[in-house]
């Protein structure tokens, strides 16, 4: 049974008010739509921890930075809502633009520090964007928890920092990224690959793991990562717009494995910009939660994976 639809902050809050009193918990899982497996998995989590869920489509005019990026992202509410429906969402919540920026709408909530650099240094304003829709989000639904997939690594930090300084009550909680069985991450731009990019973009994550491996053996960290950024233009995309070594607390830049770390990617693969992460420090714990095919790019299948990197 499909969950309900609602379009307005009023309706919503109507809804909400009704659980509240009855004792309910409630989660949101903010989506701009277009839902993968790893949305999926986002809302089975969210069912396994509130009363009532709300899940949120809505494609963020504020986050993008070209029109035309903006308006090649799919809009797909009717399968969107087919998927989610055998899951058992309570809310479907699918604001138009008018209803979350009307006429006069002049509030940005700009998170300083973890917004700089990273995707922040190649995409101006993106985050300002994703923290201003978000702060909406958590005062129109009014949730105890809210949960956010780790492959958006900075955005999760973003999020997580605009709570603590603005003392919103609410739970961030991050899930594992959730990957095809050749180790590419789940994202809505993927579909935007052509068959010979599709073919060739799991190697980005094939290539953190090798890198992660070679870090932990103790390869250097500056050249280490420079023939890491070469071996993805090698594979076959056009531009590595980073590739890093950050704290995992803080995404500082460090030198060295001596606390825990991710390695971190943005990349182009002809038209699609693609980003991915990957946790330090590997273990032979790694080799279990990865799939074969993740180290073994020729093996093929469907089967999907959700994967928390040690």
């Amino acid at each position: 049974m499909s969950a309900p639809i609602v379009r307005t902050v009023a309706e919503l809050r109507t809804v909400v008010a009704g659980w509240r009193r009855t004792g309910a918990s409630v989660a949101v899982v903010p989506t701009m739509g277009a839902l993968h497996e790893g949305h999926l998995s986002l809302v089975h989590s969210a069912l396994q921890t509130a009363d009532r869920v709300i899940v949120t489509l809505f494609v963020n005019p504020k986050q993008f930075n070209s029109a035309a990026d903006l308006a090649a992202y799919p809009r797909t509410e009717n399968e969107d809502a087919a998927k989610l429906a055998p899951l058992g969402a309570h809310v479907l919540y699918v604001p138009e633009a008018a209803e979350m920026y009307p006429d006069g709408f002049a509030t940005t909530v700009s998170v300083s520090g973890v917004s700089d650099g990273l995707c922040g240094a190649f995409r101006p304003g993106h985050f300002d964007g994703v923290a201003t829709v978000v702060a909406k989000l958590f005062l129109q639904t009014g949730a105890d928890f809210a949960f956010f997939g780790e492959k958006d690594f900075q955005q999760l930090h973003v999020v997580k920092r605009m709570v603590r300084d603005l003392d919103i009550p609410i739970a961030v909680v991050p899930c594992p990224t959730v990957r095809e069985a050749d180790g590419l991450a789940l994202s809505s731009r993927n579909a935007r690959l052509s068959p010979t990019e599709r073919a060739i973009a799991p190697k980005l994550a094939s290539i953190l793991v090798e890198t992660a491996e070679r870090l932990a053996n103790g390869s250097p960290v500056t050249s280490t990562l420079a023939e890491a950024r070469a071996a993805v233009l090698s594979a076959g995309y056009r531009e590595v717009e980073y590739l890093e070594l950050r704290g995992e607390a803080d995404l500082q830049p460090i030198a060295s494995i001596d606390r825990p770390a991710r390695l971190i990617v943005a990349a182009w693969l002809g038209e699609t910009r693609l980003i991915d992460n990957l946790r330090m420090p590997w273990s032979s714990l790694l080799a279990d939660q990865m799939p074969r095919a993740c180290q073994e790019l020729a093996a093929g299948t469907a089967s999907l994976i959700a994967v928390r990197l040690p």
